[in-house]
């Protein structure tokens, strides 16, 4: 087939039922912060223009991020409204839950009615819905409740929260509803994950720099995926995005210390150590290993023939785990473009990568929604160290 490029792989004979993801939507907020700018705003409204050494160190960051832009509720109106937010590590923590809130279910249900309007079918269609966000969302009742109300959810779909467990809730997700999909005939999985940066923004404070990593950052966003396995089992036009093959999700021994959010008086506050990018990358071949073998699929040593969704967690995150896969750089285009659009948005982050995937694919004529390949592994990664990896099978166009 003309853009698609030849590969060889073995696999072993399909199961009869193998999970799709049938659709795809994207939402952020309409409040846009251009990267540049970022720096002059954040210690203005901190109230720590005077520290300018602190200050060109995070300009120096934020240059550096490969970031262009983000999508943030953070602006000077929320943050006149609630001043003391601004404050270093102020107990703020009512406040905050107050606008997440509100902000966690919205955000959610815009990124989900964009899937279910693809995916074509109505809502009231959706057997099994999973909610995922680690700035909010956890109230009782949670956002889980709130998007079956706002989506129009049969009351009696079935709901699964995962809530403040890191980035890799994205890829983690796509397991779980891989086999919700599989094991319940005719089910389909409205998977949907939020974050926002209210939860985690504050002000400056010296002797803190993963404080300033962070706000130089995350981003706010929402994405969501249908999935479904079988025939489409009332017969209207289904088509899927890519096949969910294989999942597995591995701990990185010895490493629980090395990303850490904890959700205190002061909000949601992150720590991460330097090391962690070499960390994942040390151990990314053998997690990959350990999942092609475990799916059957034998794949040449050249990881240049799949495609690759890489959890843009930061450019050190993808320039490592390119290195330690000799992947070429075009192998990260799609991740390298959501964390420059974008910044990191947490568990939101996996499918908005296969969705620049599959739509960048389509506008070049590439053959399949994985850039031309037939096989593709997406990858996420989190606090444990958790290394989530699926193997993906690429749809022709």
């Amino acid at each position: 087939m003309e853009g698609l490029q030849s590969q060889q792989v073995v696999r072993r004979p399909a199961a009869a039922r193998t999970a799709a993801i049938l659709a795809i939507g994207t939402a952020t907020p309409s409040n846009v912060m251009e990267q540049r700018d970022f720096p002059d705003f954040y210690f203005r409204v901190t109230n720590s223009d005077h520290k300018l050494a602190l200050k060109d160190k995070f300009k120096r960051i934020c240059e550096k991020s490969t970031i262009r832009k983000r999508h943030l509720y953070i602006d000077e109106a929320l943050l006149a409204a609630n001043p003391v937010m601004t404050t270093y590590m102020a107990p703020t923590l009512d406040m905050r839950q107050a606008i997440v809130s509100q902000k966690i279910p919205e955000l959610a249900a815009a990124a989900a009615t964009a899937a279910l309007m693809e995916w074509g079918r109505p809502a009231a269609d959706i057997t099994h819905l999973i909610v995922g966000s680690t700035s909010g969302g956890s109230d009782m009742p949670g956002a889980d409740y709130h998007l079956v109300r706002l989506l129009g959810l049969s009351p009696s779909v079935r709901r699964v929260a995962l809530y403040h467990q890191g980035c890799f809730i994205g890829a983690a997700a796509l397991l779980l509803a891989k086999d919700l999909a599989e094991n319940n005939p005719g089910a389909r999985v409205l998977a949907v994950c939020a974050e926002t940066t209210v939860m985690s923004f504050r002000g400056v404070d010296d002797d803190h720099f993963d404080n300033l990593v962070c706000q130089a950052l995350f981003g706010d966003g929402s994405s969501a995926v249908v999935v479904g396995a079988g025939d489409d089992p009332v017969g209207t036009s289904e088509r899927p995005l890519f096949e969910l093959v294989h999942a597995t999700q591995t701990l990185i021994p010895e490493t629980s210390g090395a990303i850490q959010g904890l959700l205190r008086e002061v909000g949601l506050t992150f720590s991460l150590i330097s090391e962690v990018p070499s960390l994942i990358a040390k151990n990314i071949e053998i997690r990959l290993r350990e999942m092609l073998a475990g799916a059957g699929v034998n794949v040449t040593d050249d990881r240049n023939a799949l495609f690759w969704a890489v959890h843009p967690g930061g450019r050190a995150v993808l320039d490592k785990v390119e290195a330690a896969l000799g992947l070429k750089p075009e192998k990260t285009r799609a991740s390298r473009k959501v964390l420059a659009e974008y910044g990191n948005l947490g568990s939101a982050c996996a499918w908005f990568v296969l969705d620049e995937m599959r739509r960048w694919s389509a506008g070049e004529g590439r053959g399949t929604t994985g850039e031309g390949c037939e096989w593709g592994v997406l990858l996420g990664f989190g606090p444990g160290l958790t290394v989530d990896t699926v193997l993906l099978r690429g749809v022709h166009l």
